[in-house]
């Protein structure tokens, strides 16, 4: 308990030195803090040169101040949009999941299924796998235990992944406040779903994730990146789309062409699920083969569940969860004294007849 008073305390001593959006002469230093209104200016030290004259119609909506990029009535659809958060020439990727695909590698994640405890977080999150694969779609994790697990080892091997419910702002925002690098979105089955998946996980001019803090913006996770979080964080994102339907697979060449779209899965499980064959049979297989010729055709990468590593052009995998992890842990190490345990012959551990 003293532990997790002290983590809540650290916390919020975090959260006392955060940047703002105040008007200001000077430039905004990089953002590396969770609150977005602690550096608000104190009022009557901001200067208004170009507000509107006090009780007068601006006239804004027809005419531009001089000097504007967009200049003529207000028109959404024509806007430029504005360089303020442009990222750095010669920006470097720094999301090594990102980076690795690019590669063209083959990414896995390990599957957080169940557990809540930070250090079997961390364990996993050391183990080996390139991302982790926080379960939010079949099991009942909330998002306040899933950040405290991301930000108790920022830093460790594998970066925070997961897999949200659906395409819904309030789901993907919370992961990425919080830190997600790797946004799995499952049962897309049209062109708008994939859309919305895309609008909620990047920022514009390509999406409209709102710029509202969190703890991905601090300086403990990723706050001081080089180039800043809310500057570089479009291009490191990962955003993973699953097929899973027969709507799916009809849709799935132009759900895989939709921008910022990093790969397709060639959901194993669901595939079979919606369509009624099992693997190895040629309806199942077929259903695999669009996936994949989808992102062949759409230059994105491919997923499926890591016993298919050595098939063709898939370098993006599902492996086991903590639980299955443990298991086979524990075989390798033991070798062949797994599962020698003495058999009593009374008691709870006495082989039943």
């Amino acid at each position: 308990m003293r532990h997790l008073l002290l983590s809540a305390v650290i916390c919020a001593a975090l959260g006392a030195a955060m940047f703002g959006y105040q008007a200001q002469t000077p430039p905004r230093q990089p953002q590396t803090t969770a609150d977005p209104y602690a550096n608000n200016a104190a009022p009557g030290a901001t200067t208004f040169p170009l507000a509107a004259t006090a009780g007068k119609d601006s006239n804004a909506r027809m005419a531009a101040p001089a000097g504007a990029v967009n200049q003529g009535p207000f028109n959404p659809s024509t806007w430029k949009y504005g360089p303020a958060f442009d990222a750095p020439a010669g920006s470097r990727i720094w999301n090594p999941v990102k980076l690795k695909m690019r590669q063209g590698g083959k990414v896995t994640g390990g599957t957080l299924f169940s557990a809540t405890d930070p250090a079997t977080y961390c364990a996993m999150a050391n183990a080996g796998y390139d991302f982790i694969w926080t379960e939010m779609q079949h099991d009942q994790h909330d998002w306040g235990a899933v950040a405290r697990m991301w930000r108790t080892c920022p830093n460790a091997k594998a970066v925070p992944g997961v897999r949200v419910a659906y395409t819904d702002e309030r789901e993907i925002q919370h992961a990425l406040d919080a830190g997600a690098l790797v946004v799995v979105v499952p049962t897309v089955d049209t062109v708008a779903e994939a859309i919305e998946a895309r609008n909620w996980t990047y920022f514009p001019p390509l999406g409209r994730r709102s710029n509202g803090g969190g703890q991905a913006f601090d300086a403990s996770m990723y706050g001081n990146v080089p180039g800043g979080y809310r500057n570089t964080i479009n291009d490191n994102i990962v955003l993973v789309l699953m097929i899973e339907t027969l709507e799916g697979l009809k849709n799935v060449d132009d759900i895989a062409r939709v921008p910022g779209v990093t790969a397709v899965f060639a959901a194993s499980g669901d595939l079979g699920n919606f369509s009624g064959y099992r693997q190895g049979t040629p309806d199942y297989e077929r259903a695999i083969n669009i996936v994949h010729d989808a992102a062949i055709k759409a230059g994105v990468r491919l997923c499926g569940p890591l016993a298919w590593r050595d098939r063709p052009d898939f370098t993006c995998f599902q492996a086991g969860s903590e639980t299955a992890a443990i298991a086979r842990g524990v075989a390798a190490e033991l070798g062949p004294l797994t599962h020698t345990q003495a058999k009593p012959e009374v008691g709870p551990w006495a082989v039943k007849p």
